[in-house]
Formats: structure tokens, C-alpha cells, sequence
């Protein structure tokens, strides 16, 4: 289940006190077993330090508020949602919320709920040991049925043995199937007053929209990188472990928001460095590049150095470091000088890392627009490398791809060079065309986007031609219905040229009319876009209309019925009857148009196929 962990809480184990950890969690400070023992019962960093209090969670101050006004102003609903990713504290929280419902204190005094439960009365002690008849944990994930749900239902018919309120705390609530969750809605939307649920689940839009209604939502946000840093500090210390601040960082980034995975993750860095947390441990640990030669590569992608890129890549990959985690921290670093673009003196900020720092002075001539592309790049780039069979052709592919891109001049660049080609002329736009980086790409391709605005250039002349000249190079009004088909496929016209091929029927066609008529329903608008087509392309006002009445076989068809007639008028005559005898099985293929005349055949017999037609293919 997910979990949140915060200060060290007090389990039930008796432990050797422990000077440092009092001082920084005095809940621990308690006699330690004997070596022996504690090697025995060694529990890992996710449950050692579990919260046991409000005050001990990180991370998700708007619930803790919410949840202790309430039950300071005794204004309990019956049902809570907890949702979120994964190990951020979903059934520690459900947990604390049974102790406060039920805490009797350590005397025995309280008579209510409170926000600041004892740690030490019975009802606390045998909830955090999940024992106490009361407060009744179900894992959804396994017991799905309605008849998991029919014992809850009968169970809360009865009040609470010794606690205060029967609480039932469901895990992975989305688990549970359709009939389940009809079958509790009459009891979820009013149960008896002793009676408290609390559901948890990490993917809340399968939980029907019936139960969330019935229930107060709470959304357990990511805990940030910072303060995931500080925490994992605080608990190496409490630890006795030597850690790097580099080493928590990295820690505290690949833990993506998740309190658990990250106390995972230092729990296997202590144990591998022997409890020494160090930068470079933690780098092998998770794969991690070398930060120096993340930095080169991200300069050299940007500047165009594509050898030198190439190089660095494989010197990574030989280090040990995954492809697609290159290309993720090639994104953080776009992500930064991008940050570096819009916020001034952002480089001279003191939670910058040197080289953070050093590369946003290096690069500070990257302005946004590259940034933007290369951010682009490197977004689908990540999607290629985790969908390719091999993720390292991938990965170079996409650094090729960026470092060509690093070459190509911004677009705004591009309209003005347009802009100055039309007005003034070639030489004039080619002159004034920027570098675009000066690096190996642009030497081969012979000066980068200067030789490309020329080629823009060239192709922009021609289609910047008055309108008068234009109009001189306008098609001929088609004379024909075949005519006018004929121009919408010359024109690349594909959706309109079908439409009118093989479903309109010709009912009127002359220079500037067109009337047909459509056995199916066409769209609104395809008269209107015929006629405006026709009249751009010949420079003649075109009226079209769709008629009611049926009118000629469509040009399909009647294709259709030429090709049929061809085909019977073969298979009559003599010399194909004459094959078909002597090859049993044999049938007509294809027919083609003769493009030259035959050589004539001299025979007793009048053997020559008829003009129009060859009988060229045959299978037998």
C-alpha cells in the first residue's frame, strides 16, 4: 500500500537509546536490541520512519489543515478518499486518522476525537500494530466481491467492541468490481453514526463517480525534490550515515515525488556504501551519466559539433549510463537554459549547482526559439528511443537530428529573409542572411542557412507573380463533364475528383454551369467548393448546383460498362475463342489500348482483333 513516511515513529520494540537520534526525533530516542537482534529484526527506512502524528507529515500542509479543523470543530463525515501516486502516505494517513478518531489518551481521559493522538494508550498502540478489532484493513486489490463487501455490511450493524468508532480503511478502493460498489452505496451513504470509512486508491477515475459523492476527496500531492532532500538528510543522520548532499539530490530527483521509493533507494545507497552515501554510488546505483559529460553533450548538440556529440554518447554509453535517461537529462538541461532565457540573473541564483551555473554562461547566446525546437526534438526523440529495438541507434539518430536542427535559422528569421527577397532580390537576402551557428553542418553544407535562404528564395520568386501574370497562365474552362473531372485530378483535387468520378450523375455541362444530381448525400458545402475551384483555376465565374432529378450514368459507370463491352467483343472473337479451346482453364486478364498499329496478320481465317483492344494477358 502507499505510504508516507516523515520522523521516525515509536514502535513497539524496545531500543538502546541513541543520543543523536533523540536529539533530532526524540520519538526514537529508546533502548536499541542487541546486535544479534537487530540484524534479526532490522525493518528498512519506508517503515522505520513511518509517521505516527499530523505534525509529522511532509508535504501535504492542505489536507493536514483540513483534516485537523475538522476534527477540532468535531465535524466528521463518514467517508474518506485519499488518492494519489504511488508512496505518498495514502494508508499512513488512514492510519493516523483511526488513532485521532479513537485515542483515548494516556490516562484514559479523552472523551473525544483528537488531532494530537498519544502514541501510548492501548487504542493507539494496538492500531499502529494493526490488531485492534475496531479498525479493520481490507485490501481491495484481493478480495474484489460482493461478498467482501456483504461482511462489511454486516458488520456495521453492531457498534465497536472498545473503540470509539468502527473504522474501515479499504486499500486500492478501485480494485473492487461494479457489483461490489453497488452493493455498498446504501451502506456508504448512511451508515451508523459509530461507523467511519476510508478509502485509498491510486486511480480515482475508476472509482464511480456514485461512491466519490458519498465521500470527502483528498488529493495527496507529489512531494517536491527540495523538500524530499531535506527529509532524507535529516533521516541519514538520524541513521549515523555519512551522505553527500550531491548523492540526496539525486536521491530525492529519481524519487519522482514518492517518499517510499526514495527511502528505498537510500536505504540501498547506505547499504552499498556501507553507510557512506556518496555522489558516485549513487550515480552507478541508478545509472545516472556523469554531470560533467551531460553538459558537454547538451553544448555540443546546440553548437552543431555533431562528431564531438557522437564521441561523448558513446563515452557515456560505455560508462554504464542508459540511452533514454541521457536524453531525459538533455531535456532538464533544455529546461534550463530556457529558464535562464526568461528570468534575469536566474545564472547568478546560490541554489544553482556549478555546473548548472557554467553551462547557462556558456550557452547564453541559445535564445529561445533553438530552445523551443530542441525541446521539441527531444520530447519525440524519448518516444523513439523507448519504442525502437535498439535504444542506442535511437538515442544517436536523435542527437544527429538535433545538431542539423541546431544549423537551421529560427522561422522568424526565415519570414524576414522572405520578406527582404521579395522586396529587394536575391543577392540582397543571401547577403544579409545569418550564419546560423558557423559549426561543421553548416561548412557542409556550404555556409549553413545562408545557402538555404537562397534556395527559399529561388522558390519564393515565382509565386510572389502579380495577379495579372497569373491570370495569364489560368487552365482553359473545361468544354466537357470528362474535361472538368479531369482538371480536379491535374489540380490534386483527390476528395472532390472522387466525388464527382464515381458519384455524380452529369446533369448539365457548359462553360461557367455545372448541374448534377447525387443518389447519396453529399456534404453542405460541395457545390460551393466545386464552383470556387473551378473559378480560381480557370479565372471564369462558375455557378454549380446539385438537381433533384437523376440525371447520366456517372463517369464510373460508364468507364465501367466500355470496359465490359471491350472485354465481351475480345472474348468473341475468333482468336480468342480458338485459345480458349486449346488452353482449357484459361481466362482473360487484362485488356489494354493498342498504342501503335499491329502488324497484320495473313491467314485463310480473319484472325485480327478488333482496333481498340489487344488481349495481352492471359492466366491460365
Amino acid at each position: 500500500m502507499n505510504e508516507l513516511f516523515a520522523k521516525p515513529t515509536l514502535e513497539p520494540e524496545t531500543h538502546e537509546p541513541d543520543t543523536l537520534t533523540g536529539a533530532l526525533f526524540p520519538e526514537m530516542a529508546s533502548p536499541a536490541p542487541p546486535p544479534a537482534e537487530a540484524a534479526q529484526h532490522y525493518r528498512v527506512l519506508a517503515r522505520k520512519y513511518r509517521p505516527t502524528t499530523f505534525e509529522q507529515l511532509i508535504g501535504q500542509e492542505a489536507m493536514v489543515r483540513t483534516l485537523t479543523n475538522a476534527i477540532e470543530a468535531k465535524r466528521l463525515p463518514h467517508a474518506w478518499m485519499l488518492t494519489g501516486v504511488r508512496g505518498i502516505g495514502k494508508t499512513t494517513t488512514a492510519r493516523i486518522i483511526a488513532r485521532a478518531l479513537n485515542c483515548t489518551g494516556a490516562e484514559g481521559k479523552n472523551d473525544g476525537p483528537t488531532i494530537k493522538p498519544c502514541g501510548v494508550c492501548d487504542t493507539c498502540r494496538s492500531i499502529m500494530e494493526d490488531r485492534h478489532v475496531d479498525v479493520l484493513e481490507m485490501d481491495a486489490a484481493s478480495r474484489t466481491g460482493v461478498d467482501d463487501i456483504r461482511d462489511i455490511i454486516d458488520g456495521v450493524r453492531y457498534g465497536p467492541a472498545s473503540a470509539r468508532y468502527k473504522v474501515y480503511v479499504l486499500d486500492e478502493v478501485h480494485m473492487l468490481s461494479k457489483n461490489a460498489f453497488n452493493a455498498l452505496l446504501k451502506t456508504l451513504e448512511e451508515p451508523p453514526p459509530h461507523t467511519k470509512f476510508i478509502f485509498a486508491t491510486t486511480e480515482i477515475r475508476k472509482v464511480p463517480v456514485t461512491v466519490l459523492s458519498r465521500c470527502q476527496r483528498f488529493d495527496l500531492r507529489r512531494i517536491d525534490s527540495e523538500q524530499l532532500a531535506k527529509h532524507f538528510a535529516d533521516i541519514a543522520t538520524c541513521e549515523q550515515s555519512e551522505a553527500e548532499a550531491e548523492a540526496i539530490k539525486l536521491i530525492a530527483r529519481a524519487a519522482d515525488g514518492s517518499v517510499r521509493d526514495g527511502l528505498s533507494l537510500l536505504d540501498q545507497a547506505i547499504a552499498r556504501g556501507n553507510g557512506k552515501v556518496t555522489t558516485e554510488d549513487v550515480k552507478d546505483m541508478l545509472g545516472l551519466a556523469d554531470r560533467g559529460h551531460g553538459m558537454a553533450l547538451c553544448r555540443q548538440v546546440l553548437r552543431g559539433e555533431m562528431r564531438d556529440a557522437l564521441a561523448t554518447l558513446a563515452t557515456m554509453q560505455q560508462a554504464g549510463s542508459d540511452s533514454l535517461q541521457i536524453l531525459q537529462d538533455l531535456c532538464d538541461a533544455i529546461h534550463l537554459l530556457t529558464r535562464g532565457q526568461v528570468i534575469p540573473d536566474y545564472a547568478q541564483g546560490t541554489s544553482l549547482p556549478e555546473y548548472d551555473r557554467q553551462l547557462l554562461m556558456e550557452l547564453a547566446d541559445i535564445k529561445i526559439p533553438a530552445l523551443t525546437r530542441a525541446w521539441q526534438i527531444l520530447l519525440k526523440g524519448i518516444g523513439e528511443v523507448q519504442q525502437a529495438p535498439h535504444a542506442d541507434q535511437a538515442a544517436e539518430m536523435v542527437l544527429i537530428r538535433l545538431a542539423y536542427a541546431s544549423e537551421l535559422p529560427p522561422p522568424g528569421d526565415l519570414i524576414r529573409q522572405i520578406k527582404e527577397t521579395m522586396a529587394s532580390g536575391v543577392g540582397s537576402a543571401t547577403s544579409s542572411a545569418p550564419t546560423g551557428g558557423g559549426g561543421p553542418v553548416a561548412r557542409a553544407f556550404g555556409g549553413g542557412s545562408a545557402a538555404f535562404s537562397q534556395a527559399v528564395s529561388r522558390q519564393s520568386l515565382p509565386a510572389a507573380q502579380p495577379e495579372a501574370e497569373a491570370a495569364t497562365a489560368a487552365h482553359p474552362s473545361p468544354t466537357t463533364f470528362r474535361e472538368l473531372i479531369a482538371l480536379f485530378s491535374e489540380m490534386r483535387e483527390g476528395a472532390l475528383h472522387a466525388q464527382l468520378y464515381g458519384q455524380a450523375q452529369l446533369v448539365r455541362c457548359e462553360p461557367g454551369k455545372l448541374e448534377v444530381h447525387f443518389a447519396s448525400e453529399v456534404p453542405a458545402n460541395f457545390a460551393g467548393r466545386v464552383g470556387q475551384c473551378l473559378s480560381t483555376w480557370t479565372g471564369v465565374r462558375w455557378m454549380v448546383s446539385i438537381a433533384n432529378a437523376a440525371g447520366e450514368a456517372t463517369l464510373a459507370e460508364q468507364e465501367k460498362a466500355a470496359e465490359q463491352t471491350r472485354r465481351d467483343r475480345a472474348m468473341a472473337h475468333p482468336l480468342m475463342k480458338a485459345v480458349l479451346e486449346n488452353f482449357p482453364g484459361a481466362k482473360l486478364v487484362n485488356l489494354t489500348q493498342r498504342s501503335v498499329a499491329p502488324t497484320s496478320v495473313t491467314s485463310d481465317d480473319d484472325v485480327s482483333l478488333p482496333d481498340d483492344v489487344s488481349p495481352l494477358e492471359l492466366e491460365d
